[in-house]
């Protein structure tokens, strides 16, 4: 009985990780980023308050902040990896403690038949 809801709960928990860490569904139509590039800065612009709007396409080399990765997917998989650690962990603990709390019942067993 005990394994078996260890188990559940360790199965529970490893597919919350993995539906946590999977990116969020994008809307047909929704931009990828809310903010858009900006092209303040760049050769030809003349002041701040005449703002072009965005091309369909800016180059790389002409953002102003460079590439970074999503910061939530790599949080998320790291939580997931500790949580799905810390199950195993307590797993193997309880089937250590499982095992000695038989040997130790079997030795009483063995002393009381002397």
């Amino acid at each position: 009985m005990k394994q078996t809801l260890l188990l559940a709960l360790a199965l529970a928990l490893l597919a919350s990780a993995v539906l946590a860490a999977q990116p969020p569904e994008r809307r047909p139509g929704a931009p990828m980023d809310p903010t858009p590039p900006t092209t303040i800065g760049q050769p030809g612009d003349v002041a701040p308050s005449a703002v072009r709007p965005p091309q369909d396409f800016v180059p790389v080399n002409t953002l102003q902040q460079p590439e970074q990765l999503p910061a939530a997917p790599l949080l998320i998989g790291a939580y997931a990896f500790v949580w799905v650690a810390l199950v195993v962990y307590i797993w193997s603990l309880w089937r250590r403690m499982t095992k000695i709390e038989r040997e130790l019942a079997d030795l009483q067993r063995r002393l009381q038949a002397r």
